[in-house]
């Protein structure tokens, strides 16, 4: 009766809806009825069938036990609509559903939803490619379509690119890449925040679940920066925000009874009243805040065990208005459910019920009206209400990234000048190898210049024998290995370098001082 659990994919909605039918349909208890002096086998009343599928929705860990009967019986209406069911007389569509002894039955094939199929790209991947630092949008064509013919280093070039370690200074400038457009800060908060959402939801593409035109960049980082202390988006542009009123109204609610800025007039049915304003305004937004381009995004949220950081960062993609207007709803939301002083909104339905019944349908849905929208909309707001304080919250991982990408691109190189004119026609300051490559020309093709750095270093007669052995001493450290095959024994550097004499201490030194005026001490006393 639990049914599988459908994961994340493309279309999942469709996939559930499928399953729903299929288990509905296997499941569903069919018996003979009486209808106007007539037997009908196989059939089952509209009660029965709401009962059992109420059953088996909130039995089912793809709904949960949110479900309402009155859900189910908008569920069941849609069935109808779909010929997934039909009344005895073999009508369907324009009928509508009756929650009572009415016959009904299966027809011979209940219509499943066929899943949609796009094209994949090339790379069987939809992420876009991260901004480099050879990314140069304002070079020409030329300059930019294919990287310049490597220059090969000479043992000249290797000397004044190693001058540093040996203590030996050049002439340098500071260079830098050349700014970053807004355009390209853009593109990078909206590719680094796509991967982050593909790895998180486990998926190898987010083909059928998000198509990257609807993505923004610029609203993903309006969303993370531009927030009051609180973690509200604020909007630049006031006309965007909601009405004033209905944002009062909200205060007034989420913080009973000590929200009634406007000093208003408290009387009986007060609050029903400042929800009801609240929930007209809501009701009659043309779309979603989760925005239908989204929709296939947060259905494939559901029963994801890392479903708050899904949120997190989805969240992020809603347009910086949208993201407001939920923060504040949510806020509400879960303050009304939990608040003790707040009097009860509905003579029937719990608050915790009523809130969700009341905007589920307002935060998720879909274009297609035959998916499950109430269904898929209650259980996520419900999960939403309840974590509200942290779905809003910007991963950090994800924030550190963009920030120390952004800060890797503006960074400041030094050049030396003289040493690298052969390679300033290329637009890359570095391209990313295998670390194989990267290790053989460490071996073989630093070899020569060092040794012969090493060498012209010891040959140099006017160099004074001070500076000379400071110079192999930072040489020994910069490079170990070179140093140590061309002086494998203290012999073999003493033999380029003579030995220092040893230093005598003070005392040793006035001592030999008297030692060696003790002869003319005696000639003295003689000649006396």
């Amino acid at each position: 009766m639990e049914g599988k659990v459908i994961g994340p994919g493309p279309y999942r909605a469709t996939k559930l809806w499928n399953e729903t039918i299929k288990l509905f349909r296997s499941g569903m208890p069919l018996r003979r009825h009486w209808a106007n002096f007539r037997c009908y086998d196989c059939s089952f009343t509209g009660s029965e069938a709401v009962d059992y599928l109420h059953d088996l929705l909130r039995c089912n860990y793809n709904f949960g036990p949110e479900v309402t009967r009155y859900q189910t019986l908008q569920l069941l209406k849609k069935f109808l609509k779909a010929h997934v069911i039909e009344d005895i007389k073999g009508r369907h569509g324009t009928e509508d559903f009756e929650d009572s002894g009415h016959l009904y039955r299966f027809p011979t094939m209940s219509p499943l939803k066929s899943i949609p199929t796009r094209t994949l790209l090339r790379d069987s991947t939809d992420l876009p490619r991260l901004i480099r630092w050879d990314d140069y949008e304002e070079l020409p064509p030329q300059e930019n379509t294919a990287l310049s013919k490597p220059a090969v280093l000479t043992s000249d070039l290797w000397n004044k690119r190693h001058s540093v370690a040996i203590g030996d200074v050049h002439e340098c400038k500071l260079i830098r890449r050349k700014e970053i457009t807004s355009k390209q800060v853009d593109h990078i908060w909206k590719t680094m925040t796509i991967s982050h959402l593909q790895r998180v939801l486990g998926l190898k593409s987010l083909e059928g679940v998000l198509n990257l035109v609807h993505v923004n960049g610029k609203h993903i980082e309006h969303n993370v920066t531009k927030v009051n202390k609180t973690g509200i988006v604020v909007l630049e542009n006031k006309a965007e925000d909601m009405p004033y009123w209905v944002v009062s109204a909200m205060k007034c609610l989420a913080n009973w009874p000590n929200g009634n800025d406007s000093k208003q007039p408290v009387y009986p049915g007060f609050e029903k009243d400042v929800l009801k304003t609240v929930a007209e305004h809501f009701q009659r937004l043309k779309e979603p805040l989760l925005t239908f381009h989204l929709y296939e995004v947060f259905v494939n949220i559901l029963n994801q065990e890392v479903a708050t950081e899904a949120l997190q960062i989805s969240c992020l993609l809603l347009p910086p208005p949208n993201r407001r207007r939920l923060q504040l709803l949510l806020r509400l939301m879960a303050r009304a459910s939990q608040n003790p002083q707040l009097p009860p909104l509905n003579d029937t339905i719990p608050t915790r019920t009523l809130m969700v019944q009341m905007f589920s349908q307002c935060v998720l849905g879909s274009v297609d009206e035959m998916d499950l929208d109430e269904l898929l909309s209650t259980k996520l707001v419900t999960f939403m209400m309840e974590h509200y304080s942290t779905i809003f919250q910007v991963p950090p991982r994800l924030r550190s990234q963009v920030e120390e990408h952004l800060s890797h691109l503006r960074r400041v190189q030094i050049k030396y000048a003289g040493t690298d004119s052969d390679f300033s026609a290329s637009p890359a300051f570095c391209k990313q190898i295998k670390r194989v490559e990267a290790e053989e020309p460490k071996v073989i093709g630093t070899q020569t210049p060092l040794q012969q750095l090493l060498e012209g270093l010891i040959a140099d007669k006017e160099l004074p024998l001070r500076d000379k052995r400071k110079r192999l001493r930072q040489f020994q450290k910069s490079y170990p290995e070179i140093y140590q095959n061309r002086f494998p024994t203290q012999e073999s550097k003493a033999a380029v370098l003579p030995e220092k004499a040893p230093r005598l201490k003070p005392h040793l030194m006035l001592f030999n001082l008297k030692k060696s005026f003790q002869p003319f001490q005696r000639s003295w006393s003689f000649r006396a």
